[in-house]
């Protein structure tokens, strides 16, 4: 049985911020160690309940997309050993498999979000008005369909305990710089058209995802955080698709809809997941894992 980590506990190094999954701790001047947790967030309130080996498989899976889209842009991977970071041998096992020492940039204010399908939110919102983030869509499209292009659909980082906002691109060139917010949106939609074609040959549809970015000393973009986990995205089984429902997924979608039968205000504290919940949502990640990087 794998063991969950809640919350990591280094004593030596200072933790810089606990945010609803990951743990960043301070190296030096120049690099951070950040831990993914085992921590599963939804609708912006952790909940109590660990999904047993999820931090090592979005780290894993956010490794093997940095590593395949870094023609596209660089990454905050830093070329640091954790044995030069962590000289505890007890501390290290704590965090081996989910800590990645990164570079120190300036994170962005905001989240790039890409949406290539109808789904959740955005489907919503296109019921009521015809609309995803105030983007005119064709008319009578179906919950699940295919959009005709990719849209980027920016949305400010909310503070612990508090909701993301959807902003217009106009908003996002306010709080970027018009130059700076071209580059992530069309940085972000690269990533998403290449990333999405690659998983659609691995039987995946990632329907939508969500990508954060920070700037180097120079000015130059970087891809921060997590990179396409089912953490960050909706991933669908391509054999199974069919537009005019919610489809399965290999994603935290499962536990949204578990929890939208609770009588729940989505306010945090977020409620315990029964043992038979948590184990199939850990199964749907470790599928996702195995299917987008195994080999034939």
């Amino acid at each position: 049985m794998i063991e969950s980590l809640f919350n990591s506990n280094l004593k030596s190094l200072p933790l810089i911020h606990r945010g609803k999954v990951r743990d960043i701790y301070d190296i030096d001047a120049k690099h951070m160690l950040i831990v993914t947790s085992d921590r599963l967030s939804a609708f912006d309130v952790v909940l109590p309940t660990p999904i047993p080996g999820k931090g090592a498989l979005l780290t894993a899976l956010s490794n093997f997309w940095f590593e395949r889209t870094r023609h596209i842009i660089p990454n905050h991977l830093a070329d640091l050993p954790l044995t030069q970071v962590l000289s505890d041998p007890q501390e290290r096992a704590q965090v081996e498999g989910r800590a990645i020492v990164v570079r120190k940039l300036k994170a962005l204010p905001v989240e790039a979000i890409v949406r290539g399908y109808l789904a959740g939110s955005g489907w919503k919102e296109y019921k009521k008005s015809g609309t995803v983030c105030g983007i005119p869509l064709p008319a009578r499209l179906r919950e699940a369909d295919r959009l005709p292009d990719p849209l980027f659909t920016p949305s400010t980082k909310a503070e612990l305990g508090a909701h993301d906002e959807n902003i217009d691109f106009a908003r996002a060139e306010q709080l970027l710089g018009a130059a700076l917010a071209r580059q992530v949106r069309d940085t972000s939609l690269a990533l998403y058209r290449e990333a999405a074609a690659y998983a659609l040959t691995r039987g995946i549809i990632i329907a939508d995802t969500k990508f954060e970015f920070g700037v180097d000393e120079n000015g130059g973009l970087v891809l921060i955080d997590e990179a396409l986990t089912p953490d960050s995205s909706r991933f669908w089984p391509a054999d199974s698709y069919a537009p005019g429902a919610n489809p399965p997924s290999f994603d935290k979608q499962y536990v949204r809809d578990y929890l939208e039968t609770l009588d729940w205000n989505k306010q945090a504290p977020g409620p315990e997941l029964p043992p038979e919940v948590a184990q199939r949502t850990a199964q749907k990640y470790q599928e996702a894992l195995r299917r987008l990087t195994q080999a034939g």
